[in-house]
């Protein structure tokens, strides 16, 4: 059974894009039946360039990538999530919305790229995502299959801490 991922920042549109960019890279380079989504709660509405590029340099096809809102994710048609992870700061103070099944919910913050001084825009993108990369390697290294709720959410806890 596939494990879905939703990975949220407020506007959707760098760190939860690179996160699921990698996530998904990554489970399908090791063959892992994992599906990462990403969403805010007050979507831009864009992706940022800078993050399109950060993604495309990691080969990772972004073309398909679009800014979108946390509704999509809790109707009756969305995909059951596993685990929920917040990537920023303002994210993880938000209430979240009911999520359908009770996902594990963990908070893996990242410094805003966008934030950084535009000369240094690109390497922070890329930091931000090398960063982003191996965290969800070490997602893809548990046995996601075998692990209950509260282990699982020791686990992701864990590898914030790292």
């Amino acid at each position: 059974m596939t494990t879905n991922v939703l990975i949220l920042c407020t506007h959707n549109s760098a760190r939860s894009v690179l996160a699921e960019g990698m996530l998904n890279h990554w489970a399908r380079q090791l063959g892992k039946d994992v599906r990462a989504f990403s969403a805010g709660s007050a979507p831009s509405g864009r992706i940022n360039p800078f993050a399109v590029d950060a993604l495309r340099a990691a080969g990772v096809d972004a073309s398909g990538y679009r800014s979108k809102s946390w509704d999509e994710f809790v109707g009756p048609d969305a995909p059951p999530m596993r685990i929920v992870i917040t990537v920023c700061d303002s994210a993880a103070a938000e209430t979240c919305p009911y999520w359908p099944g009770s996902p594990v919910k963990v908070h893996w913050g990242y410094p805003d790229p966008s934030n950084a001084p535009e000369a240094e825009r690109a390497e922070a993108f890329a930091r931000t995502r090398d960063a982003i990369s191996s965290r969800m390697r070490e997602l893809l290294d548990l046995p996601l299959d075998k692990l209950g709720d509260a282990e699982l959410e020791r686990s992701l806890r864990d590898i914030a801490s790292r």
